[in-house]
């Protein structure tokens, strides 16, 4: 089941420049120059609920997209819940069009099934956008904690209100969601940091 809100009126939040360090926003300035418009997907992976967030960057600046959560049912066996995260998904992608997505790292759990269950939604959450040759970046949750907030063992209700002081235009109902728009503008900041550039630069001249 696929739920989710969208601003179709797009305008630029300038507040997350000041969350940018000189350094990152320096390398973003060949996005800016060439007036480049990436699309970003955030997913926070989960077998009963995946979130997911899509902004949009140049390099400094953020606008607020789309965010909604995909759920599969409980009674289903796990076969058929990953199906409906994978074309849950897959719709999300098709309909956005998002240049590159971010997924936050699994954490250790203590509980061994959960912990597999989790695996294995994660997975369904890399295969999709990579299987639409998207680049995928993964991040620590303490790194996109740290990004967004500036703690790296920030509380949730932390992360939301940040999120909404970034994107005002943001409107999220799970904490799945807010989540999701953290990963993404997560990634935001950091694919301008020259170690991020470089790898993308090696796999276009690899294509």
């Amino acid at each position: 089941m696929l739920a989710s809100r969208a601003n179709f009126g797009i305008k630029w939040d300038t507040s997350v420049a000041r969350t940018l360090t000189t350094r990152h926003a320096a390398c973003a300035i060949g996005d800016v120059m060439t007036g480049r418009l990436i699309r970003i997907i955030g997913i926070d992976p989960g077998l009963r609920r995946t979130g997911w967030g899509v902004v949009d960057s140049d390099g400094v600046r953020l606008s607020y997209v789309a965010s909604g959560h995909v759920t599969s049912n409980a009674a289903d066996e796990l076969c058929h819940r990953l199906r409906e995260l994978f074309e849950g998904l897959s719709s999300v992608i098709a309909s956005f069009k998002p240049h590159e997505a971010a997924i936050e790292e699994t954490f250790v759990n203590d509980n061994p099934r959960a912990a597999l269950k989790l695996g294995q939604a994660r997975g369904i959450a890399l295969l999709v956008p990579a299987a639409r040759g998207l680049a995928v970046a993964e991040y620590a949750p303490n790194v996109i904690k740290k990004t967004v907030v500036g703690a790296g063992h920030a509380e949730k209700r932390q992360i939301q209100a940040m999120i909404g002081f970034l994107l005002p235009k943001a409107r999220f109902e799970s904490a799945d969601e807010a989540d999701a728009l953290a990963i993404a503008i997560c990634h935001a900041n950091h694919r301008t940091s020259p170690v991020a550039r470089a790898a993308r630069a090696l796999r276009e001249a690899a294509k």
